[in-house]
Parts: C-alpha cells; structure tokens; sequence
C-alpha cells in the first residue's frame, strides 16, 4: 500500500470510528473522580528498535483511595515510517472495591467483603499506523491484550451467623480489544502538543469508553510532560473496579 492510499484509508477508518462512537449510548451517569499519575523512561537502541519501563498510580472514589499501582516493560519496533508494533507486560496491583449483597427484601445486608488488594498480570500486542494531515496527525492504534487474574482468599462478613468466613475469588482470564482514534495538532514553534483520542474497549461486546483531551510538553531533549483530562464510560464491563469517571492524569517521561 503506497501512501497516499494508507492516508485515505486511515482517514476513512477514523472518520468511522469517530461517527460509530458518537451514536453508543451511555448507559449511567459518571459517579466517580480519579487522578493517574504516570512515570516512565524509554530508550532508543537503533532506528528501528526501542524500549521502555513505565509505572502507574491511580486514585478513586473521589481521590479519597488508591486504586491500582502497577509496573510494566515494553518493547517497539518501527516496520515503516508510518507503521509501528510493540509488546509489553504489566503487573497490576489492584485495590479491588468493597462488596456487598442483600437478603431478598433488597434492605437487609447478607454478606460483606472488604476491599482487598490483589495483582493481575497482563499481556499487550500493538499495531499503530499514522499519517500526517497538514499540521494534524491521525493515529489508530489496535491492541491485544489478555490479563490474568491469580485465584484469591479473602474475608467476608456474613450478618446472618455473624462472623467472618473465607470467601474464594476464582481466577479468571479476559482477551480484550482496544481501539485507540487520537488526533494531534503540531503548533508552529511551540513544544506543547495538543491531542484529544476516543479509545473502545471490546471483549464480545463493549465494555468501555474513554474519551481524552490533552496536552504534551517537551520540556528538553530528554524530558517530557503531560497533562490530560479524561471520561470513562462503563457500558457492559464485568469488572467490579471499572466506573464511569471523571480523571485528570499527569505524565512523566524520560528519553535517553
């Protein structure tokens, strides 16, 4: 495929992307607000090849608990200049949200578990192509990614006989696909770049939405920062700790 037909078909691709997004319809309002604070640090082996570590920190229930910390390696590699795959693997160290269920009366509590920590082990396959419009730039990115959940003991409180019991939280695994519709501005002789993305999250039907709008500053050579505002609308996920949200996220990168 020449470039000028990627272009098209990229252009084609997002414009789809951007019209099937706007008719989902969101299925409850936001009812949380988070902050994800990201630290990571890449480095270029060759033109081709580079690699990168990176570490994550999340707030919920309205910044009044952490949520998830996690640590994750990558590796990319550029097929061509418009073209780029890469792999990773993240450990995810999860607070997973209290839960509780009610007798038949829809009033009286039956059983209580506490939020309990717990890891996940994740794997990603990524292919993103982009195209330079002008002064925009349209990327879509496809990912892969299967997470693996460790079987789990924890405490729960039974109101019934009164005491504590063992619960058993099983394993479990997920495959979910993500698309990823970003589109950036370069500003003349500016180092701040402006970019707003709508990314799907699909495991057999849609799980979630997240709409971003942000801003990445290159502060020198090696250094770089963001900033980005994001909603996460949760439409048919299986995941207890996934919320429609409110996030303000900040970055951290360094490039050697």
């Amino acid at each position: 495929m020449n470039t000028m037909n990627y272009r098209v078909t990229l252009v084609r691709g997002a414009l789809l992307l951007l019209v099937t997004t706007a008719c989902l319809p969101l299925k409850a309002q936001t009812n949380d607000v988070g902050m994800w604070y990201e630290v990571g640090a890449e480095k270029k082996i060759d033109k081709r090849w580079s690699v990168g570590v990176a570490g994550e920190f999340r707030t919920r229930n309205h910044l009044r608990t952490a949520g998830r910390w996690s640590v994750g390696v990558s590796a990319d590699y550029k097929i061509a200049p418009w073209l780029k795959t890469s792999a990773g693997y993240d450990l995810l160290w999860d607070n997973n949200a209290e839960k509780i269920t009610y007798e038949d009366d829809g009033r009286t509590y039956n059983k209580w578990t506490p939020h309990y920590w717990g890891a996940r082990h994740r794997l990603h396959l990524d292919l993103r192509g982009d195209a330079d419009l002008g002064r925009f730039n349209v990327s879509l990115r496809e990912r892969w990614q299967y997470t693996l959940r460790p079987g789990k003991t924890v405490a729960r409180y039974d109101f019934a006989d009164e005491a504590w019991e063992d619960r058993v939280v099983g394993g479990k695994g997920k495959h979910v696909l993500r698309s990823r519709l970003q589109v950036e501005y370069n500003i003349p002789h500016a180092k701040v770049t402006p970019y707003e993305s709508v990314e799907l999250f699909n495991a057999w039907q849609l799980d979630k939405v997240r709409y971003t709008l942000g801003a990445d500053w290159k502060v020198s050579k090696h250094h770089g920062v963001g900033m980005y505002y994001r909603l996460q609308t949760v439409n048919g996920s299986d995941d207890d700790n996934d919320t429609n949200e409110h996030i303000i996220g900040m970055s951290y990168q360094y490039k050697f």
